[in-house]
């Protein structure tokens, strides 16, 4: 049986979340729009389809919610009893009893509502059918607010349940609280119980893993469980009561001699013997801890005495073994000897199984007879034991180096062994054939590997054998790159360097110069420079930041105006102007006098403007009258042309009102577009963008009336 993943399982949405779910997936995923006009058997396809899509998503809902949850009668024994003792097993069946009965009523509704649907007469009656649906659907689910919540908080906690395999090889570790079995578990396992000098601090199972003769072994920690009848054990201490009862493993039964846990010996014994039932057909081991502190061989007789008995009591599957957590005297004494226990419990319950016999029959051992009673020797030929000797006589050893590279190590007859090639043989000073070194011998000569590398360009085949260790010429674009090399690059470098330095030098006399001057002045004028050149410094670095380059510039009509004449803090008024002038150490006086008198002389200028256009005006309009008077024969009064001025002057003054109350219409190019083409395309995708803000927004279902229906 696998290992039970409940962290897998998906979460279970509250009610009011499932019905928001569902209604707003049927919203997505089907059409939302019918017309009056459409034919009848159409507008009942469209309510029918609705209604089957809401009951198929909360019946797939409800379906993978109760897939996920384990059933009790289908998973192992320990996770059946753990599920009952933390979650009450009748409550947990009532809850997903409900769930399933709320997915057999909403198909009925659906069921039900769909058959009504067909035979709707009209588009509001099978719009009220499927909101009657809808309706009873949601409020099934509503009615399951309860079972939900209880199976979220259900399923958290599952999800914090240790992976545990109940079939595989476990050590289990009990006894009464605060005895030293977390303390053990930190030690033999990378696990990290919390460990605190009070009882129950470990309130639930702790699985840790360790190694043991190349296998992998889960050790199990247990809450401390008390001396008292089963029916007043809490659940914290029916958890340690659920391991014992339907694991298969080690229990190693931990008491504390030194009383330290605030339990007397025999409280221990007379629990041992409470829980001894449980430990039938288990390999048991009685762990005697905190030698430390009260070592074995100074306890008292009679406590010893009584600790014998019980494990005399127990049977032949009950060991004891001392150690201690703080000196950690005996700790993997105790891992292995019970570890070794259950391994030989686990080989004894195989052989003497019914499985044992089918394999047996299968197995088949032969054993090789002799032919004759002749003992034979390994023979060696006499040539090859020959070569073996030395010149002594004995035995030599030799290593072979088929397959190997020489090393610094290797000994110069070993080197000698290998065979030379004729072809590249040398003449020594004796004229006897001296073999050539290898490769490898010069690479182990010369540092080793990674230190030197062959020449290859000794095994150049050239015309003449002299060439082949010229320099290589570098050839780019089939130039040498030689011929572009400047012989004098290293003079002109050095006279490139001797003007930087130059250079240098007379900026720091430069620089001395104008610390020179500084110092000269006064505190305050110090001062006044020093918040100078931070003004300077931060108008700098605002106008080069990007934000700055995004906003538009500001009108010149309108730069040298006052923003708001009531704002004493105006920057663009005359009196703000000096004052921030006079903080930069700037004389504003010239500059706000020569505004003063543009000011002055703005009206005088105006009014002589108009005067002009006053007299052009009367210029055109004299001889333009007199030719009417010509053509007509019959002139204007003087009344009659102050009249026709005055109305020319009104029209003006109409026009340049109207102008700056609404927008002129402009040209494609002063929009920054090419022509008046382009000019619609622009005017077509602003109306396109506008229909999305203002039209686009309706119910679901909302009808549409026309003028002819069809039936």
């Amino acid at each position: 049986m696998p290992v039970y993943n409940f962290k897998k399982m998906a979460p279970v949405p509250s009610a009011h979340d499932l019905v928001d779910i569902v209604l707003t997936r049927t919203q997505r995923r089907t059409p939302t729009v019918v017309h009056p006009g459409y034919k009848i058997t159409r507008i009942r396809n469209f309510y029918m389809r609705k209604i089957k899509f809401t009951q198929q998503t909360i019946s797939d809902r409800l379906t993978t919610m109760l897939a996920d949850f384990p059933r009790l009668s289908d998973i192992h024994p320990f996770y059946s009893d753990l599920c009952n003792t933390l979650y009450d097993r009748d409550h947990y069946k009532l809850a997903l009893g409900q769930i399933n009965t709320a997915k057999q009523l909403v198909d009925s509704v659906a069921r039900d509502m769909i058959r009504m649907v067909k035979y709707g007469d009209s588009l509001y009656r099978c719009k009220c059918l499927k909101r009657a649906a809808l309706g009873r659907m949601c409020t099934i689910l509503k009615r399951q607010k309860a079972s939900l919540s209880y199976l979220e908080e259900v399923r958290k906690h599952m999800s914090r349940l240790p992976a545990l395999d109940p079939n595989t090889r476990t050590l289990l570790m009990c006894g009464l609280p605060n005895v030293g079995k977390s303390s053990f578990m930190n030690k033999i396992t990378r696990a990290n119980v919390d460990v605190q000098p009070y009882a129950f601090t470990t309130k639930s199972l702790f699985v840790g893993h360790t190694d043991y003769k190349y296998l992998r072994w889960q050790v199990i920690d247990t809450p401390g469980i008390l001396d008292h009848p089963l029916e007043q054990r809490n659940t914290i201490e029916m958890q340690a009561i659920t391991a014992l009862a339907h694991l298969t493993c080690s229990v190693l039964y931990f008491m504390d001699i030194s009383e330290q846990c605030g339990f007397t010996i025999e409280q221990q014994c007379n629990l041992f013997r409470s829980i001894q039932p449980l430990f039938a057909n288990k390999q048991l081991v009685v762990v005697i801890n905190k030698i430390d502190a009260q070592p074995w061989d100074t306890l008292d007789a009679n406590y010893r005495t009584m600790i014998e008995d019980l494990i005399k009591e127990s049977g032949s599957n009950t060991s004891m073994l001392h150690m201690s957590n703080v000196s950690e005297e005996g700790v993997s004494q105790v891992k292995n000897h019970a570890c070794d226990k259950l391994l030989a419990a686990r080989v004894d319950s195989r052989v003497s199984g019914n499985k044992v016999d089918s394999v047996m029959n299968r197995l088949q051992v032969v054993y090789p007879t002799a032919r004759d009673g002749v003992t034979r020797e390994a023979y060696i030929p006499e040539s090859v034991a020959r070569e073996r000797r030395d010149a002594d006589g004995k035995e030599k050893k030799t290593k072979s180096r088929v397959g190997y590279a020489p090393t610094v190590n290797d000994s110069e007859d070993e080197a000698d062994e290998t065979p030379p090639e004729s072809e590249d043989e040398a003449m020594d000073a004796s004229g006897a054939a001296a073999r050539k070194k290898t490769a490898r011998e010069l690479m182990w000569e010369n540092g080793g590997p990674g230190v030197w590398a062959p020449d290859y360009r000794e095994q150049y085949d050239l015309e003449d054998p002299e060439w082949r260790f010229d320099a290589i010429p570098q050839i780019l674009d089939g130039k040498n790159i030689a011929d572009y090399v400047d012989p004098d690059i290293d003079a002109k470098l050095q006279l490139l360097e001797e003007e930087e330095e130059q250079l240098a030098k007379e900026y720091e006399a430069a620089d001395m110069e104008r610390m020179e001057d500084d110092d000269s002045l006064d505190e305050m004028e110090k001062a006044q420079v020093a918040e100078i050149r931070d003004r300077v410094k931060i108008t700098r670095s605002y106008k080069e930041r990007p934000g700055g380059r995004n906003r538009p510039a500001m009108p010149r009509e309108i730069r040298g105006r006052i923003k708001d004449c009531h704002d004493d803090g105006a920057k663009l008024k005359a009196s703000a102007i000096e004052k921030r002038m006079s903080k930069v150490g700037v004389d504003a006086s010239q500059m706000l006098e020569r505004g003063r008198q543009r000011e002055r002389d703005a009206p005088r200028e105006k009014r002589r403007r108009a005067r002009d256009e006053k007299d052009a005006d009367m210029e055109d309009a004299g001889p333009a009258g007199a030719d009417e008077d010509m053509e007509d024969g019959r002139g204007k009064s003087k009344g009659a042309i102050k009249r026709q001025r005055k109305e020319r002057e009104q029209s003006v003054r109409r026009e340049k009102s109207q102008a700056r109350s609404h927008s002129r219409p402009r040209e494609p190019s002063e929009m920054g577009l090419k022509d008046e083409d382009m000019a619609k395309v622009a005017k077509k995708v602003e109306k396109q963008g506008q229909a999305r803000w203002f039209g686009a927004g309706g119910e679901g279902d909302h009808t549409k009336s026309v003028h002819l229906v069809k039936w």
